[in-house]
């Protein structure tokens, strides 16, 4: 096929490439950022078919497959418009960036105008694929978050700390109104001295935990040891590619 015209896009997950890698090669994970009943057969020749959620059909053809570098494959609208199946070609190449994945696409047109149809679909497209991997890496990050809030309230010095790295990174850092800190070392001592000047204060998550892209919204409840409630207020929490707190900012609502 003679494709001269190219769409260029890239975008970093948190998560691993095998990971990623899994939401192009197995049909439950490729339906979960196309559409319910696209399928894919990830070998070379395999068929390749998307039922977008508006209900147009696509369908191409697996040219190549390296796991868990690359998917390449082609792709057109079943209809006929504005491009014949199989008549443009799509690589995806991974690359482990940090712990996580840098996703680079390309996708090669005949013409410049098809080409630049495609440009909000594929920012679009790409969205949803990042927030249905992390999605997946993040299906217990309610189980984080409550062991985070479990953690101010511990007595044992040894205990926190234990906790607290199976949750968070090193390097965590924590900001709200009364807290600037950067790393394991800064956070720990200060659970420590928030318990001496607020004594028998526990910290309740309240609600669902929202997830979009690697971050979590959480609504708190402080309350005091006879169970009054004392405060309130909401946690964004930015979980690394391994599902570890890497970052906390919180605001009180008093």
């Amino acid at each position: 096929m003679n494709l001269p015209h190219t769409l260029d896009r890239t975008v970093v997950i948190q998560a691993p490439p095998q990971t990623v890698f899994s939401f192009l090669t197995e049909n439950d994970r490729w339906a979960s950022w196309w559409g319910a009943g696209s399928t894919i057969e990830p070998r070379a020749g395999g068929r390749v078919y998307i039922r977008h959620a508006n209900g147009i059909e696509s369908s191409g053809e697996v040219v190549e497959v390296e796991p868990p570098k690359r998917m390449v494959f082609t792709y057109g609208f079943n209809s006929g418009k504005p491009i014949p199946p199989g008549s443009s070609r799509v690589t995806i190449d991974l690359v482990a960036q940090g712990q996580g994945t840098r996703l680079d696409l390309r996708h090669e047109f005949a013409e410049a105008s098809v080409r630049d149809e495609h440009v909000q679909g594929w920012r679009y497209q790409l969205s949803v694929f990042g927030n249905v991997v992390t999605n997946l890496l993040n299906a217990h990050a309610g189980d984080t978050v409550d062991a985070w809030f479990k953690v101010w309230s511990e007595p044992s010095e040894d205990a926190r700390r234990q906790q607290l790295e199976r949750i968070a990174a090193p390097e965590v850092s924590f900001r709200d109104r009364f807290s600037l800190l950067a790393g394991m070392d800064d956070l720990l001592p200060h659970i420590g001295a928030t318990q001496r000047f607020m004594p028998n204060m526990h910290l309740e998550r309240r609600g669902d935990v929202r997830h979009c892209q690697g971050s979590l919204l959480v609504n708190w409840a402080a309350m005091s040891g006879d169970g009054q409630q004392r405060g309130t207020g909401t946690n964004v929490f930015t979980l690394d590619a391994s599902g570890k707190i890497a970052s906390v900012v919180g605001f009180w609502e008093m």
